[in-house]
């Protein structure tokens, strides 16, 4: 067996193809292996890390590209989170009507025609000013539910939130008028906790933070779930680790940028790959794919990969990202297209038709990490597993159960 193979060894058919859920072989050879032991793993060293503060896992964008649903399952299962958080009340929806019963956050304001779906699916809701606590309020009211709130007051992103001179006003309001409301947390989001030499911006944030806090809590006459760290936070900033903590990238294997501190152990949690369809020789002198923009030095072999943009494989990564194949780093010839690839393998080591091919893990003593993918694209790890479409199937091993 080889060492790609060995590692998707859950998934392998008698053949050596991935299977579906049902155990026949997968008809798109592009597909996503999404490693459940390395989730957990990383989720108990954050926890060790912060301990004794909560963990609210953000599980947006389908868990980051690797299932929100499966994650969920997990998280609940193996009890590694208090709460879940979204982006969207879809999200959230999706999560209640596949039976999770964990709290979950949007971290978003809703709108009026979002509130009642929210109160129906009990989503707990970030309020930012009296608007979108009032309509949370009346849709509570109107199905004589009671809804938990979070106040988000802005530090300093500039983003969404009250100012913090305005939060305390807001809290004694939501706290005397919400007859139906229960504010339950507040919160702030920090933008440069991942960025060493922004430390003081941070540390200001933190201290602007901590002192609203106080007001919001003195007035209310007790104490709220305070949380702000992102994982750069909880990377590197203990003191933003507070009641609670909201990973994100870290608990799939990304750190979120290269300059952090590395204080937690993490694992990748997602494989990427596909097989070669075709491998053609190329003459010196011809030209390879759309636009001609690539050209071949010397005469050689190009492998073809069924995957392109159309599966989340950026278009960006013409000519300069790569695939490992046999344990072997080959660079992406010509342009990346919808749905095709082409790969130079050389003319030395052996390229059939059928061949393991990895776009994101491990391949032998080979790797590409996500870091590796948003460094070649100029952007961060988090918009690498995100951008993975769904028509890549995702597989899951390694479930449930104790370490």
């Amino acid at each position: 067996m080889t060492p790609t193979e060995d590692l998707d060894a859950a998934t392998a058919g008698p053949i050596g193809l991935p299977l579906d859920e049902d155990g026949r072989p997968l008809l798109y050879a592009s597909h996503a292996v999404v490693h459940l032991d390395a989730v957990a793993d990383n989720l108990r060293a954050i926890r060790a890390h912060v301990a004794p503060a909560q963990v609210l896992l953000a599980i947006k964008a389908d868990g980051y590209g690797h299932g929100a649903i499966p994650i969920a399952r997990l998280v609940a299962e193996l009890g590694l989170a208090e709460r879940l958080g979204v982006a969207t009340l879809p999200e959230g929806i999706a999560l209640r009507e596949a039976g999770i019963t964990l709290p979950i956050l949007k971290f978003t304001p809703v709108f009026a025609h979002e509130a009642a779906a929210a109160v129906a699916h009990g989503i707990d809701v970030t309020v930012v000013d009296e608007a979108s606590f009032r309509c949370v309020e009346a849709a509570a009211a109107a199905a004589h539910h009671r809804a938990a709130v979070h106040l988000k007051v802005d530090t300093g992103m500039r983003r969404i939130g009250c100012e913090p001179s305005d939060a305390p006003k807001l809290a004694a309001m939501i706290e005397a008028d919400g007859h139906h409301v229960h504010l339950e947390g507040i919160c702030t989001h920090l933008p440069v906790s991942d960025t060493p030499e922004q430390d003081a911006f941070t540390a200001a944030q933190l201290a602007r933070f901590a002192a609203v806090r106080s007001a919001v809590e003195a007035v209310l006459g007790r104490r709220l779930l305070a949380h702000a760290a992102n994982s750069g936070g909880v990377l590197a900033h203990p003191s933003s680790w507070l009641d609670m903590v909201r990973p994100g990238v870290m608990v799939y294997g990304s750190y979120p940028d290269p300059a952090v501190p590395r204080t937690v152990p993490l694992r990748p949690a997602l494989s990427w790959r596909s097989r070669v369809a075709f491998v053609k020789r190329v003459a010196t002198g011809e030209t390879v794919g759309y636009g001609r923009t690539w050209t071949a030095p010397a005469s050689t072999r190009i492998a073809t990969v069924p995957v392109g943009y159309g599966d989340g494989y950026n278009r960006r990564l013409s000519n300069r990202g790569r695939v490992l194949i046999g344990g072997r780093s080959c660079p992406i010839v010509g342009r990346v297209c919808m749905d095709q690839l082409m790969v130079d393998v050389g003319t030395g080591a052996h390229v059939a038709v059928g061949d393991p091919v990895t776009l994101l893990g491990r391949d032998g003593a080979a790797k590409i990490t996500a870091a590796d993918l948003a460094a070649w694209l100029e952007t961060i790890p988090y918009e690498v597993t995100c951008a993975i479409a769904p028509r890549v199937t995702r597989l899951y091993d390694g479930g449930p159960g104790e370490p």
